[in-house]
């Protein structure tokens, strides 16, 4: 009895690499140096052997002529990086309750909504880290009607935030009696996040390069952006920026990671040095600068 032939390894090439950077970079606006060339073949490697293709050429040339984009979609939630915690760089959301709602409300009436956008939403430990905030730490806010957003260019993560399931370690950071208020055990290593929470998100799928998927994203008080930029290279964050820009109502704040400094990409922002927390805002007067 003879066996099969066995399939040759798939291999990519200079070329290969090169051709897909620059075709990933067209459609995320996500750029991979050389430095990420391990990490991106092996991702390039697992997806071709997923369809069943038997090299990159036939792959790439499926990948490019997919109508649904469901390809590029499986591809996008393989690259993306989704580490987060709750309650992660806090004197960002410190800020937000302390000083930068103070100066919202004074543009608002009583009653008025207040925008709130998280991007990238990851699995939802942001955005819900927003929404504890505001409840336990925001003396106003049952006097305003406040929406929080949050969007990601990640499908996988975007569902697993809606599930609300968090591991030991996301929740580490929390106070351990906000973890008893807005969890349940399930198990020895994951809590559940309370539906009351989980309702007060609306996530959405959202490339921050792509106009089409950012111009319904207007009259925003104040937009979480952080550990993102750093993935873009500058023509891409300066389009971010300004799609950040257009989104924020006039005197809106925006955050960044505390790597990340929009001096350098942009000047459509002033600084604003709060006690907390700096940050950046849009001018009042909408125009910019």
């Amino acid at each position: 009895m003879t066996s099969g032939a066995l399939s040759p390894p798939i291999v990519i090439t200079d070329a290969d690499f090169l051709k897909f950077r620059e075709y990933f970079y067209r459609k995320t606006g996500m750029h991979f140096d050389d430095s990420k060339r391990y990490f991106v073949d092996r991702r390039l490697i697992e997806r071709i052997q997923a369809t069943g293709a038997d090299n990159f050429r036939n792959w790439f040339i499926a990948l490019r002529f997919d109508a649904r984009g469901a390809e590029l979609q499986a591809l996008v939630n393989l690259m993306t990086v989704n580490e987060t915690y709750f309650f992660r760089e806090a004197y960002q959301f410190d800020c937000m309750v302390n000083s930068m709602l103070a100066e919202v409300v004074k543009r608002k009436s009583v009653g008025q909504r207040i925008r709130i956008w998280s991007v990238p939403s990851s699995t939802g430990e942001e955005p819900y880290t927003v929404a504890i905030y505001l409840l336990e730490r925001w003396a106003l806010i049952d006097r305003y009607e406040v929406e929080i957003l949050s969007s990601d260019i990640d499908t996988q993560v975007l569902e697993a935030a809606q599930e609300g399931v968090y591991s030991t370690r996301s929740v580490s950071q929390m106070p351990p009696e906000y973890v008893r208020k807005y969890f349940k055990p399930r198990g020895d290593r994951e809590f559940v996040l309370s539906p009351e929470i989980v309702s007060a998100v609306e996530f959405s799928r959202v490339n921050l390069c792509e106009s089409a998927d950012t111009r319904r994203f207007r009259d925003i008080d104040i937009i979480f952006c952080r550990n993102l930029l750093i993935y873009f290279d500058d023509l891409s964050r300066r389009v971010a920026a300004e799609a950040m820009y257009d989104a924020l109502s006039p005197g809106g704040f925006l955050c960044l990671g505390h790597s990340e400094s929009m001096s350098r990409i942009s000047s459509l922002f002033s600084v604003r040095r709060f006690p907390d927390a700096m940050v950046y805002q849009k001018a009042l007067k909408g125009d910019r600068p």
